[in-house]
């Protein structure tokens, strides 16, 4: 991977440098990732001003090398701090000034005010300049060794989302269900989850993004969970609605039916070249063809790698078009304040028609089960 971190921090330096001598600091933890295989707390990466230069990762403490931050490229020096309590992005820009940099690049949307003042106040000869989001932009489209994190990172997603499927659930409480699942993911390998487990039951599957409760698993009751992985700091994400105990109400199977028609016609969409919006669209025609325009969520999908929730966005209001080997979510839900909800939640991989289409990582069945 060594090389393929060096490849990375070249393109970054074709964006910035524009032929003159500018230097940059990267201090959002996942771009610092994405650069250097690591990101260890409030860690910052200081790209040299000439290819072939010297890239430093600057970091209040030794790396630790667990999975959860990451091991920096061997061929990148990382320096460690004298004093624990200083600022790397203050010391970076000093390094910078020395080596003769005329310009300093920096991300300004991850940079306070007060921190950007200190970085301007100790190399006053630096021109500060605005990296941008050119690192977010280099991490849209992921190479096959990016996507194979996320497989497995779905994968374990999978594994303990169906173990948890063969237990006894009725009786249990949301807040149990949730900390057993995410003890499955790091039984199954997992660094941690990817994001806090939700688990919603009966009218509480009423609510988007519900946070569990001591609420306990009913008879009749929609069980809806939504999980996911992180695995060398990829992160996955999976989503799925069942029915506790008994054979499904009539609203709950047209409810149910209607949320899986939604998320089909999303998956479907997902084509290299086409407009980000229009994935939307087709997820919200459906929807909102049965009556439920209102109350839909603000986007239907989203990127994923060493975020969460990351570009592009699947939005009414999105820009751009969709890249082969981009990661998406798609993850349609109707909520009845009081009575229930459906969310089906996705991880795919866009792929061309001649590579078989959308590529679905998460493959846990869809059907509406009575568990």
């Amino acid at each position: 991977m060594a090389e393929a971190y060096a490849a990375r921090r070249d393109r970054l330096r074709e964006r910035y440098t524009g032929g003159g001598q500018a230097a940059a600091v990267v201090s959002r933890p996942a771009n610092v990732r994405y650069l250097s295989g690591a990101a260890p707390q409030d860690a910052v990466l200081l790209l040299a001003a000439e290819r072939g230069g010297e890239d430093i990762l600057l970091s209040p403490r030794l790396p630790t090398g667990l999975a959860s931050e990451g091991r920096p490229d061997e061929a990148l020096r990382v320096h460690v701090m004298a004093c624990p309590t200083a600022d790397p992005a203050v010391a970076a820009a000093e390094m910078a000034a020395a080596s003769g940099a005329e310009a300093l690049a920096v991300e300004e949307h991850d940079l306070t005010v007060a921190r950007h003042r200190a970085l301007a106040e100790t190399a006053p000869r630096l021109r500060l300049t605005d990296l941008g989001r050119a690192v977010e932009q280099l991490r849209l489209v992921k190479d096959e060794e990016e996507i194979g994190a996320l497989r497995i990172a779905a994968e374990i997603a999978d594994q303990a989302l169906g173990e948890l499927l063969e237990s006894i659930l009725v009786g249990r409480t949301e807040r149990h269900l949730a900390l057993e699942l995410e003890r499955r993911l790091i039984d199954h390998g997992a660094d941690g989850p990817a994001f806090p487990t939700s688990v919603a039951t009966g009218p509480n599957a009423g609510l988007g993004r519900h946070r569990p409760t001591d609420r306990r698993v009913e008879e009749g009751d929609f069980l809806s969970v939504c999980l996911g992985a992180g695995y060398r700091g990829y992160r996955s994400e999976i989503g799925r609605t069942f029915v506790i105990g008994t054979a499904p109400e009539e609203w709950q199977i047209e409810l149910y039916d209607l949320v899986f028609a939604a998320q089909r016609a999303g998956r479907e969409a997902l084509t290299p070249g086409r407009a980000c919006r229009d994935v939307d669209r087709a997820v919200r025609q459906v929807l909102e063809s049965a009556g439920y325009a209102e109350g839909l969520p603000a986007s239907t999908g989203h990127g994923v790698g060493l975020e969460n929730d990351e570009d592009p966005q699947i939005a009414p209001a999105a820009m751009g078009k969709l890249d082969a080997c981009v990661p998406v979510t798609v993850e349609p839900g109707v909520h009845l304040p009081g009575r229930g909800g459906v969310r089906i939640d996705d991880t795919l991989v866009v792929r061309p028609e001649a590579d078989g289409g959308p590529e679905l990582l998460t493959i846990t069945t869809k059907e509406l089960l009575a568990l």
